[in-house]
């Protein structure tokens, strides 16, 4: 395997084989100790076809799509199936220590949580913004996970998966109000995030291509700013009030009027230069948000 070419792990099973585990004792879920992976092989990269939900302390190392995963500390990250996990380096670091968890979507079937889990947007969040936990927190997210793996240990029965759904469901909500808290504690992180989304508005509309780009997207920003477009949107609710395409259109209405103040260009040489493809498009959305027509906005200024 090379490395860099991301190895496609399909079943729990497998990744117990490639980590030298001993095999699951279920086939759709395991809770693995991460101080016990013996892999020594080159891969550096997998995208797991099932979701993995992990607590690890000792791996400073890895990469999240494209971008460093914050593990210096102790704290949870969470992957849907099909997402990419990278290592800096192939191996184990020495010093790592936590678990991880496996679930197959399969055993989610015909439960509460098939499609509740899509909700959870932590899922898809940005590479560098895993689950910071406290001492407390931390200590009962590893009960529940010892609840579940005392349950999957014994005698398998048609409880058996209804107990563990809804110790999952426990785990999961616990996590989105952690979140919501992070989100108002970490103000310096947030913040930046919010100076770098400034910049890269400012960028948007001050370049000569916008004629040719168009309106920027949800997805371009989130791209640019190598975050998530729903952790983008969950951090500026949070933080502003406002989603990411109300920021676009603020960011667009503050630009239109500049224009329109400053300049003689007409209203549909305007709403060209800012990327609309029909100028009535553009007085709607305006007149949308500031309450006046383009017309009636500059008028105001003669």
């Amino acid at each position: 395997m090379k490395k860099g070419s991301p190895l496609r792990i399909k079943s729990i099973s497998e990744v117990h084989k490639i980590a030298g585990l001993p095999q699951p004792n279920h086939p759709l879920i395991s809770i693995v100790d991460v101080s016990k992976f013996t892999n020594d092989s080159d891969v550096n990269a997998v995208v797991f076809d099932f979701y993995a939900v992990s607590l690890k302390r000792g791996c400073d190392n890895l990469l999240y799509g494209q971008q460093k995963y914050d593990f210096d500390e102790g704290l949870m990250a969470f992957m849907a199936p099909g997402q990419i996990l990278r290592g800096e380096e192939s191996g184990i670091p020495p010093n790592l220590e936590g678990w991880m968890m496996f679930i197959h979507p399969d055993f989610l079937w015909n439960s509460s949580l098939a499609k509740k889990i899509k909700q959870y947007e932590y899922f898809g969040y940005a590479t560098n913004e895993a689950l910071f936990l406290s001492d407390k927190e931390e200590t009962m997210m590893n009960g529940i996970i010892e609840n579940i793996r005392g349950e999957y240990n014994s005698n398998i029965d048609k409880f058996s998966q209804d107990v563990i759904i809804a110790q999952l469901e426990l785990l999961f909500t616990y996590a989105q109000r952690f979140y919501e808290r992070q989100f108002i504690t970490r103000k310096i992180t947030n913040h930046k995030v919010l100076e770098r989304l400034e910049d890269v508005l400012n960028d948007y509309f001050n370049n000569e291509d916008l004629v040719s780009k168009g309106l920027p997207s949800v997805q371009f920003i989130a791209d640019t700013l190598n975050i998530s477009s729903k952790y983008l949107g969950s951090l500026l609710k949070q933080l502003t009030g406002l989603s990411t395409q109300q920021h676009i259109h603020e960011k667009l209405i503050a630009k239109a009027k500049e224009k329109l103040s400053t300049s003689e260009l007409s209203v549909s040489e305007i709403a060209y230069e800012l990327g609309f493809e029909h100028s009535q498009s553009f007085s709607k959305l305006f007149k949308t948000k500031t309450q006046q027509s383009p017309v009636e906005f500059r008028a105001g200024f003669n």
